[in-house]
């Protein structure tokens, strides 16, 4: 088997772990813009956990880069205008479907959220077809 797949498994392994650990611990759906969209408010007392978890977000990945041997970022280059408006409609789509990939796909999914699953098809089937745009147009 490819180690590459291997990788995968273990990865897809470890943000469900991840997911099931945060909402047993926080009691809480593990869905990154409802976080950050709670912070970006009046954070309450009991709140301050959000900050810890999106701080660790890129800790985790400066941690990841450091352990594992050979590791680097793919360097994309993207025009800082399109990566602005990229931004712009993942934020706007987000909003419109009440939550993000990881609301949707790994913890909505996962508590067979009928309404998770379509707005997961929805996010694939709509990057799909933005690669293709990408491509066929560069």
């Amino acid at each position: 088997m490819n180690p590459l797949y291997i990788l995968a498994l273990i990865g897809g392994a470890l943000i469900g772990l991840s997911a099931l650990l945060f909402a047993g611990g926080i009691g809480r759906v593990m869905g990154v813009s409802g976080i950050l969209k709670g912070v970006l408010g009046k954070v309450t007392k009991g709140e301050y956990w959000r900050y810890y978890f999106l701080i660790g977000l890129p800790l985790g990945v400066a941690l990841y880069s450091q352990v594992v041997p050979g590791y680097h970022m793919a360097n994309t280059n993207p025009s800082y205008i399109i990566a602005i408006i990229a931004g712009i409609l993942v934020g706007v789509g987000t909003s419109m479907a009440n939550g993000c990939t990881s609301g949707h796909a790994v913890c909505g999914i996962g508590r067979l959220s009928l309404r998770s699953l379509i707005a997961t098809l929805v996010f694939v089937s709509s990057g799909m077809i933005a690669v293709y745009i990408t491509h066929f147009f560069s």
